[in-house]
């Protein structure tokens, strides 16, 4: 099954702007909103997804890990 790699997604996120950067260039009021995405407290739309993947300028896929071994 494909799931998005939070680890990932965070090191991508990391290595090009900060947290509160990323939540305001996705259209979230506060930094928090973005976090508990990032953390996998919140789930992530497509649609979201889709916003985090063009700010980080990378393909959607690049976002996914197959679990199978879960």
């Amino acid at each position: 099954m494909l799931t998005v790699d939070l680890k990932k997604l965070k090191k991508l996120r990391e290595s090009k702007m900060s947290l509160q950067e990323m939540a305001y260039r996705i259209g979230y009021q506060s930094a928090n909103g973005y976090y508990y995405l990032e953390c996998g407290r919140s789930k992530i739309s497509a649609e979201t997804l889709a916003k985090v993947a063009t700010v980080l300028d990378i393909s959607i896929q690049e976002l996914f890990t197959d679990s199978d071994d879960e």
